[in-house]
């Protein structure tokens, strides 16, 4: 009998509640192992590995670096810090999974995924949303030209954790509060959830931003928009007019306060051989369709999509391989882009901000 292929080794850095996800996706794959987590709160890391059964546990990157006995990196830190830490990772050359955004600036993306592509390393961004089979599903449709040149969409990411607490109480968790403060390093629903609907739409249309122009809001939610050491100035709400370079464009929404809906995504997309509707909401995908005879009806039929590919499989697998899989830091660099430019059209009047092609 042959020996058993070699196991990816995994450090997840950052223990925070989305490295939960991380440590469960990979406990359960058969080609890897999680052997060591990083997290400046020394309690915090211990709890994690205790939970989770992993040996090593260090306070500093740097320790682990030097300990260096793992091949790939989950970065689940907070948003502000994925920039330093994935360049340190990269110069370590470890493979690195990183979670979205892939950095709060497109110059900081960018230099991210030029150096991921000169080190030869496997670097992807945990755009999660792929995971829904209804999504790739929707773009193997789009792609195979089933509704046409796309025309005209309408896309939305629709949360209420900011007037319901299934989640928690905001007001009193920074687990929450750091989220709606410039300061923490948030970048608002733009930067959390916009990332998320913006590869919702390019994912599905098959093709990317060519311009923007965006209106953020952010609403009174304390007595001088302010908890403790929080200045809660971090957009809650933001609504942008996307055109792709394919020539659809279309509307593109998200909030913290739409209630009724916990954290449900949709998109409409409509070409000019039919039309197309993809869902993710209370937890379950749905995809309908509109096409051929039934658009002088209106009938929309539910599609099935089958089964669908995991980014954490495609990452270990690519690690084993290595053969780059997608979506990765040149992917994160564009959709940072789109952020970015729609932050610069907010600042200037909701003015129309052309991005390269």
């Amino acid at each position: 009998m042959g020996s058993a292929r070699p196991q990816v080794r995994v450090l997840i850095l950052g223990t925070g509640n989305m490295a939960n996800t991380h440590a469960k996706a990979y406990a359960a794959h058969p080609d890897a192992q999680i052997v060591g987590a990083v997290d400046l709160d020394e309690t915090r890391v211990q709890d994690f590995c205790g939970t989770h059964g992993i040996d090593r546990s260090f306070t500093s990157l740097e320790d682990a670096i030097a300990w260096g006995e793992f091949d790939a990196v989950s970065n689940v830190t907070p948003d502000a810090a994925h920039y330093p830490t994935t360049k340190t990772v990269i110069a370590a050359g470890k493979h690195v999974l990183c979670e979205k955004p892939l950095a709060t600036s497109h110059a900081h993306a960018e230099d991210l995924a030029n150096l991921a592509g000169a080190a030869g390393i496997i670097n992807m961004v945990n755009l999660s949303y792929r995971n829904v089979p209804v999504v790739q599903a929707a773009a193997r449709l789009v792609a195979a030209g089933e509704i046409g040149a796309c025309r005209h969409f309408e896309a939305s990411y629709l949360q209420s954790w900011l007037t319901q607490p299934a989640w928690g109480d905001w007001r009193t968790g920074t687990e929450w509060l750091w989220r709606l403060s410039q300061a923490h390093g948030s970048k608002g629903v733009l930067g959390d959830v916009g990332i998320h609907i913006l590869d919702f739409v390019t994912h599905v249309a098959g093709s990317d931003v060519a311009e923007v122009s965006c209106r953020l809001q952010t609403f009174d939610k304390a007595p001088g928009n302010r908890i403790g050491d929080y200045h809660l100035d971090a957009n809650d709400s933001c609504a942008l007019t996307v055109g792709l370079h394919n020539g659809a464009m279309g509307v593109v929404s998200a909030s913290r306060f739409a209630s009724g809906h916990h954290n449900d995504l949709r998109v409409r997309l409509y070409g000019d051989k039919g039309g197309l509707e993809v869902a993710f909401e209370q937890g379950a995908g749905r995809l309908r369709t509109c096409t051929g005879d039934d658009l002088e009806t209106q009938i929309w039929r539910d599609r099935t999509a089958g089964a669908g590919y995991d980014l954490f499989d495609l990452f270990v697998t690519g690690v084993r391989t290595r053969r780059q899989q997608q979506p990765d830091f040149k992917t994160g660099a564009r959709l940072q882009a789109v952020l970015d430019a729609a932050e610069a059209s907010d600042e200037k009047g909701s003015s129309r901000i052309s991005l390269a092609g």
